[in-house]
């Protein structure tokens, strides 16, 4: 049964072109360009079986703004899926949440026109902007992800947030700045989003893009 789910698994997944539009993390700052997250991303799902290419859509300090900005020629007619991972620089920015929410709303209303299936990525705001600003933050992902039917993976950082020495993990997997990871970190990264990376692949396969 096992070999005839990943047989079938394989099939949905042939030839799918993926665009990853994000900010700094989905970029790979600091990083030599292999092994930033977009290339290691494409080598894990490879490893997996799967025949894709994911395109690196990241611009280093983008906004939910700057992405919405971009979207029009990130979704080309190519690309089969998109990976949505922005809102960091909304917070470092303290942008109101509620821009945040309508930009990525919108962003999910184009790639459902174009018939593209999202990963929508979120991220945890911090307390230091108050709890009603971290409840309306934290919300907006999940509450995007129903109304738009796209999958969702709570927090592009959770492979190192969820180690069991929180503080430890990120001082070793974090580059120096504290704010983006190692290429061991990235490492990390790409092994906890990886399964919902093959669901958002079998979603668009299944589409026939």
């Amino acid at each position: 049964m096992a070999l005839v789910l990943c047989a079938a698994a394989g099939t949905a997944r042939a030839g799918v072109t993926l665009a990853a539009l994000g900010d700094s993390l989905t970029q790979g700052y600091g990083l030599p360009q292999e092994e930033g997250f977009v290339p290691q991303l494409e080598a894990w799902l490879k490893a997996q079986g799967a025949e894709v290419t994911v395109l690196n859509a990241g611009v280093s300090g983008d906004t939910t703004a700057g992405g919405l900005s971009r979207i029009g020629w990130t979704l080309t007619p190519e690309v089969d899926g998109l990976i949505l991972a922005l809102g960091g620089n909304d917070l470092l920015r303290g942008i109101d949440p509620a821009a945040s929410r309508a930009n990525l709303d919108a962003i999910m209303t184009q790639a459902d026109a174009a018939d593209v299936p999202v990963l929508l990525v979120g991220l945890d705001a911090p307390g230091n902007y108050g709890p009603e600003f971290k409840a309306a933050f934290d919300a907006m992902y999940p509450e995007l992800a129903k109304a738009h039917d796209a999958l969702y993976f709570p927090n592009f950082l959770k492979g190192l947030s969820d180690l069991p020495d929180r503080g430890a993990a990120m001082a070793r997997y974090m580059q120096d700045d504290g704010i983006h990871p190692s290429a061991a970190g990235v490492t990390l990264i790409v092994e906890a989003m990886g399964p919902s990376v093959l669901e958002l692949v079998d979603r668009a396969g299944a589409k026939g893009h």
